[in-house]
């Protein structure tokens, strides 16, 4: 059968993410009900700035052009720049841009970040594209979006379907457009064009930051804990080899294709991540293999859904056999599944803090852009300690102080504060 050349596929070829913008929305409500918020900041906060929507035109190898869809939702900027990532995936929506757009707000005020949020993509097929059509789809790209992002005013970074050689490029096409080296642009580039040594890892290691502090809030020992990580990616594997490196006792992980589990602890050294050999968690003789399914009902004292979103559901929530729920990923789980584990007194860290790294140490990158200075990755994994650490107390005190509030309303209690704030202080524009 010939390779899939298509740039998009059908909607329900991958999945229901329209179904964050919903989430994000339902969120909101419940955390505004918590908070005393300005009906018409609120309001404000319900919908996106602006959503840019642009064709793409680009040169495909065999000389034919393609147009693509792309989409740049930019949520709330009261304070500071837009900032968030850029996806290449054949499933990109705008309603998804708006509402992983939302996440981002959140996800910065959380984190005391003077940035706002923003999300973007391509509707395309990056696994359809050679090297040099990605690299050309990408240039045309940053000078569709020349005018809408800037250092001041948007600044994207790597998503699903893209990385660090994609902000590389997008980088350099603004700056020839701007005639002038513009690093600040984007986050998440190489370190010899400006990029932050410890990007890469930071999601992941925010995850295993929470984690340890989640189960010492709750009088834990993370020594000998049991782990199951669903997602070998990027942010699964590197929280999981930080929290075996830390004692813990990562007994299962899986990728696309699968799981592995040892109830002893698997050799979590010798699997490789997606990044270093793509779909080969189980084949590398560890553990008993296992479903992505059977891997979330797993009896763990810890469970991080790392993968893809909405995989807690209402049809799996009972089956969750972890103690503690930690989100790696973006939205793994729904509203009802909230609703079932809360219930159930499994507590859920939700993902806007766990993972937090990645948009942390952007903004770390970003400050040394700006500044013409360079970070040690010493001091790049210093500074994300004591920032996570500042999030993670603020949000610790919004539980400790109130009856039966869970993680995810205690987050958006502090973000939702914090946004609030910076409006009533700044006013309306007459």
């Amino acid at each position: 059968m010939a390779p899939d050349r298509s740039i998009a596929t059908r909607r329900d070829d991958v999945g229901s993410e329209d179904d964050v913008l919903s989430t994000a929305l339902s969120q909101l409500e419940r955390a505004s009900a918590l908070v005393d918020v300005d009906p018409t900041t609120l309001e404000r906060l319900r919908h996106p700035s602006r959503v840019h929507r642009v064709m793409v035109p680009f040169e495909r190898d065999d000389g034919s052009v393609e147009i693509a869809t792309a989409y740049r939702a930019q949520h709330d900027g009261v304070r500071g720049p837009f900032k968030g990532g850029m996806r290449y995936h054949p499933g990109v929506t705008e309603a998804e841009c708006i509402g992983l757009a939302m996440w981002m707000t959140w996800k910065c005020a959380v984190m005391d970040l003077p940035f706002g949020g923003a999300k973007g993509g391509v509707v395309v097929n990056p696994k359809a594209l050679s090297e040099a059509e990605t690299e050309r789809l990408t240039r045309r790209l940053a000078q569709e979006l020349r005018t809408v992002v800037g250092p001041e005013h948007d600044i994207p970074a790597p998503d699903m379907g893209t990385g660090s050689q994609e902000m590389a490029w997008f980088m350099d096409a603004y700056s020839m457009q701007q005639g002038e080296t513009t690093p600040g642009v984007v986050t998440g580039k190489p370190p010899v064009i400006g990029g932050s040594y410890g990007r890469e890892e930071a999601p992941g290691r925010s995850v295993a930051i929470v984690t340890r502090e989640a189960l010492d809030f709750y009088d834990r020992s993370l020594e000998g804990a049991t782990v199951a990580v669903q997602g070998f990616g990027s942010v699964g594997a590197n929280a999981a080899r930080l929290l075996d490196e830390w004692g813990a006792d990562v007994v299962a992980v899986s990728d696309v294709t699968g799981g592995v589990y040892d109830p002893d602890g698997l050799d979590i050294s010798a699997i490789p991540t997606h990044q270093e050999e793509p779909e080969a968690v189980t084949r590398q003789g560890e553990g008993d293999e296992i479903s992505n399914d059977e891997l979330l009902t797993l009896d763990v004292d810890v469970l991080v859904p790392a993968a893809v979103g909405n995989v807690l559901t209402a049809d799996n929530a009972d089956e969750v056999g972890a103690d503690l729920v930690v989100e790696g990923a973006n939205g793994p789980t729904t509203a009802e599944a909230d609703e079932i584990l809360d219930e159930r007194d499994v507590p859920v860290i939700p993902d806007i803090i766990a993972n937090a790294g990645g948009v942390t140490v952007s903004y770390f990158e970003w400050l040394q852009d700006i500044n013409r200075r360079s970070w040690s990755l010493e001091r790049v994994r210093e500074e994300l300690e004591t920032e996570m650490l500042a999030a993670w107390n603020a949000v610790a005190r919004e539980v400790d102080g109130a009856d039966d509030l869970t993680w995810r309303d205690a987050t958006y209690v502090v973000a939702l504060s914090r946004l609030a704030a910076a409006h009533d202080a700044r006013g309306l524009w007459p």
